[in-house]
């Protein structure tokens, strides 16, 4: 059994790894701002914490074998200064008082586990990506840059490991549950050119690298959460169509989206051809890299 610190655990990934947590009789604490809907929620220990305002209780973090740090604002939004202000803030002032929490921790825990976002790469066009390559130069790159220095500020005295996560194929939430609706009324279709490359990843895959992430010693420094095959949008619609037995022919023009979502629309207009070469190197099984596979198991439930 381990013991094991969580923040954002009422998130879409939180909740899932928490469930995954306990299923194998591990010890789970949560770290957030509301401790009585996580804890009725969850099931677990929660504790108050404001990411943004001061430190991290010491106390819940002292002698856990893991912290893993999930919180973080919602990038998928219009992005009007004040949104990328919390955008930036929530991450890079919310890591630096948790690695402010682990630094009074006595013991410290073992190892942090900090998101990430393949956003760190930017827009690459057809290069393959993998953990190797540079940061990109655009705004999201740079608050995944500042990100991943504050959760690299742990590295004294523990294991660190940063999951650089691609799109998550979930039902209820994220970019596929938004696809869903056009598509299955039969108007869904590729986003402007179709060419940019999607770094998807099934959701019990992204589960599986954050616990491989606490367990294993070999795990450290950045590992991109992506399957080994990501694929270009336009492929990507045609497979969802497919399974959902669907027509996926009515492109989405450019200027539609990039009038719907501002600036934000650069992440759904360009993309990264991210793949996951550290993740191979340590032996990760990935159980859904096949991506009509990895739809129908998500579609399934």
């Amino acid at each position: 059994m381990k013991r094991v610190a969580v923040t954002g655990a009422t998130g879409r990934i939180g909740t899932h790894l928490v469930e995954a947590l306990k299923a194998r009789g591990d010890e789970v604490t949560v770290l957030t701002r509301n401790p009585e809907r996580a804890a009725k929620l969850l099931g677990v220990e929660a504790v108050q914490w404001d990411p943004t305002s001061d430190g991290a209780p010491a106390e819940a973090l002292a002698g856990r074998d893991a912290v893993v740090h999930l919180a973080g604002e919602d990038v998928a939004q219009r992005w009007s200064d004040a949104a990328k202000a919390e955008i930036l803030s929530s991450r890079e002032k919310g890591t630096r008082n948790l690695v402010t929490g682990i630094f009074a921790a006595e013991p410290r825990p073992a190892v942090l586990v900090g998101a990430s976002a393949s956003g760190y790469y930017g827009p690459r066009g057809e290069e393959l990506v993998d953990e190797s390559s540079p940061p990109g130069r655009d705004w999201l790159a740079d608050v995944c840059v500042r990100w991943e220095q504050q959760t690299d500020a742990a590295a004294l005295g523990m294991r660190v490991v940063k999951i650089r996560t691609g799109i998550v194929l979930d039902a209820e939430g994220g970019a596929l549950a938004k696809m869903l609706g056009p598509f299955k009324a039969g108007v869904g279709g590729p986003i402007g050119s179709g060419r940019q490359y999607m770094p998807w990843i099934h959701l019990e895959d992204l589960v599986g690298l954050y616990l491989a992430a606490i367990d294993h010693h070999d795990f450290s420094g950045a590992i991109n959460g992506s399957s080994p095959n990501p694929v270009t949008n336009k492929a990507f619609a045609k497979a969802l169509g497919g399974v959902l037995h669907r027509p996926a022919l009515a492109p989405v023009p450019a200027f539609v989206i990039k009038g719907m979502f501002g600036a934000m629309s650069q992440i759904v207009l360009t993309g990264v051809r991210m793949v996951p070469g550290r993740a191979g190197e340590l032996g990760y099984e990935f159980r859904h890299a096949d991506l009509d596979e990895a739809l129908r198991d998500t579609l399934a439930g």
